[in-house]
């Protein structure tokens, strides 16, 4: 089991087992062993919405004992509380797998994910710190300037000869 807190303090442990996987396609409509062809982990990590819907849907009993509600739960999930929900609700589906194969597999798309994300947060950091994305803005703004006046008259706004 996996715990994290959300922006309220509140400690969730996240739990993944058959019940769990019933609970979150009931409530959310998405089958978490999705995980196993890989397109899950992408949809959770980019969609923080559909993350909390199911990290919710996960911990509804604890949430129920807490008269936590869904719109409670959601106010209190942003920035490093989602970070944290996730890494706990991915590293339990990892656990989950009954196949050990599945188990390594799943584990090394999940490593491979964070690298990839990694590496693309490293190159937007290198091109902020570089000045190249503000040269590119200003450059783009400059050609909006000479570019307006150029263009030529619609076809239906020229008379008929």
């Amino acid at each position: 089991m996996k715990v994290f807190k959300d922006n309220a303090g509140r400690e969730w442990t996240v739990e993944v087992n058959v019940a769990a996987l019933k609970r979150v396609k009931s409530l959310a409509g998405v089958d978490l062993l999705g995980v196993l062809d890989g397109t899950l982990i992408e949809r959770l990590i980019r969609d923080p919405v559909l993350l909390c819907d199911v990290v919710y849907s996960v911990c509804k009993p604890q949430a129920d004992e807490r008269g936590v509600t869904d719109e409670d739960f959601g106010r209190a999930m942003a920035g490093d509380a989602i970070e944290h929900a996730t890494g706990a609700l991915l590293e339990e589906l990892v656990s989950f797998c009954p196949s050990p194969r599945d188990r390594a597999n799943l584990g090394r798309v999940l490593k491979a994910t964070r690298d990839v994300m990694d590496k693309a947060r490293d190159m937007v950091e290198a091109r902020l710190e570089s000045g190249e994305l503000e040269k590119a803005a200003e450059e783009a703004l400059q050609t909006l300037g000479t570019s307006s006046g150029s263009a030529p008259a619609s076809s239906g706004s020229t008379p008929p000869d």
